[in-house]
């Protein structure tokens, strides 16, 4: 019988040998997994020994024949920092719970420990992402034009190391949900570096995926 807790979605194997490290992208509201794997295969050079893997949120996109979303979002059409904030305590719950037994299970199948698990999102993705992963032993987040929901009250440990990226033309997701959340991950004192993308939009441009992809690598070289 189908685990009901377990997403599925795309993968790509690891470019060299057996798999050292798993990099899970959450996608963004009204996407799929499939939206978010081809980075993978542009960041295999940079990586060559981490597995990617992209699930489909659970549940389906409420305004189209295709597409998913992490959790509903409110009815207002102008949507402030507060709304975003409530939709995202409201409803990952759930989500939170269906990805937790996910990575569990790919890592167990890849023969791996929570620390080398790495989560990028997107969006809603990265609102996800930092939601998950700051309460569990992920070793670094990388999110994209998302807002930072609540902290936990206690921090995993070791603590992840976190990359925020936004485009400062945002008309979906303001820049300052980012701002925000950079200075709350400083105050509690998490690791955090920011890249702000001057005149770009909701979206991920070729220089932030660049910056990405470095600071995942640096995450994943051990200390000499």
């Amino acid at each position: 019988m189908k685990d009901p807790l377990l997403l599925e979605g795309p993968r790509l194997p690891p470019a060299e040998g057996a798999a050292r490290q798993l990099v899970v992208f959450l996608h963004g509201y009204g996407a799929d997994g499939n939206d978010l794997i081809g980075i993978g295969a542009g960041w295999a050079r940079d990586l060559p020994h981490a597995a990617f893997f992209s699930p489909h949120a659970p549940e389906p996109f409420p305004f189209g024949r295709y597409g998913r979303q992490w959790y509903a979002l409110g009815s207002s059409v102008d949507r402030t920092a507060e709304d975003r904030l409530r939709d995202l305590r409201d409803g990952v719950g759930a989500a939170s719970e269906a990805l937790n037994r996910t990575f569990d299970l790919e890592l167990e199948r890849l023969g791996l420990r929570n620390g080398a698990l790495a989560l990028v999102g997107f969006s809603q993705g990265a609102a996800v992402a930092l939601h998950v992963g700051l309460r569990r032993p992920a070793h670094a987040v990388v999110a994209l034009s998302g807002p930072l929901g609540d902290l936990p009250l206690a921090m995993p440990t070791p603590v992840p190391q976190v990359f925020l990226a936004h485009g400062d033309q945002d008309n979906v997701v303001p820049v300052a949900a980012t701002i925000a959340g950079q200075a709350a991950l400083k105050a509690a004192r998490v690791p955090v570096q920011t890249h702000i993308a001057r005149g770009y939009g909701h979206g991920i441009d070729p220089e932030t995926a660049t910056l990405a992809v470095a600071f995942l690598r640096a995450a994943f070289t051990p200390a000499s």
